[in-house]
């Protein structure tokens, strides 16, 4: 119980960096809150800040879920529950993000670089189903949901149950909360009522 919220602590922490506020703000916007959606991720800041800025700071973001898994199999080699709760708790913290008043992003690049490490196909699958989807749909939020559900799926398909897929699908059910405000917008594009005004969505 000590070593799980030991790595609790440390996930999380690790993962509440906020390095698309701080990347935001050292490409020219004081805070990335305050602009676009208000989402402290890597779309928002490529969305305000230029491509150069999202780039790095979704390559941050998953870094830090990479960094998080990393130090706890580090710490505590040939513990897989372990490391799957560090990749939680660090896609919490950049949720969370307790240097920002918890005002952060969605997870997903967090989760991403998290779980890379640990189930390294199965995150390739749900990255180009991320890529895919959000291309067909034109919704990045709709890519998203897709790469987290494509995530558990298919490491279930080639682990069994394992402490990752279980991680896997806690993350999952993160991002749809993460995603609930996206979901009802595109409902809504999509409703007759809109009269086929799908194009004027939001694309988040």
């Amino acid at each position: 119980m000590v070593h799980a919220l030991a790595v609790v602590a440390l996930g999380y922490l690790v993962g509440s960096v906020p390095f698309s506020f701080l990347v935001a703000r050292a490409f020219g916007v004081a805070d990335v809150r305050r602009v676009g959606s208000g989402n402290v991720g890597a779309t928002n800041v490529l969305r305000s800040a230029g491509k150069a800025a999202g780039l790095l700071a979704f390559v941050c973001d998953a870094g830090k879920g990479a960094a998080a898994v990393g130090l706890v199999a580090l710490a505590f080699p040939g513990r897989p529950s372990l490391t799957a709760l560090a990749a939680v708790a660090s896609v919490l913290g950049h949720m969370y993000p307790v240097w920002l008043r918890f005002e952060g992003g969605k997870g997903v690049a967090t989760g991403l670089g998290a779980f890379a490490p640990l189930v390294p196909k199965a995150a390739l699958a749900a990255l180009l189903a991320f890529v895919a989807i959000a291309a067909l749909s034109r919704y990045v939020s709709v890519g998203s949901i897709a790469g987290a559900l494509t995530l558990p799926a298919v490491a279930y398909a080639r682990h069994g149950a394992c402490p990752a897929v279980w991680a896997a699908t806690a993350t999952l059910a993160l991002v749809i909360f993460a995603h609930r405000s996206n979901l009802r917008r595109i409902l809504d594009d999509l409703g007759p009522h809109r009269g086929g005004s799908r194009g004027q969505g939001v694309k988040r």
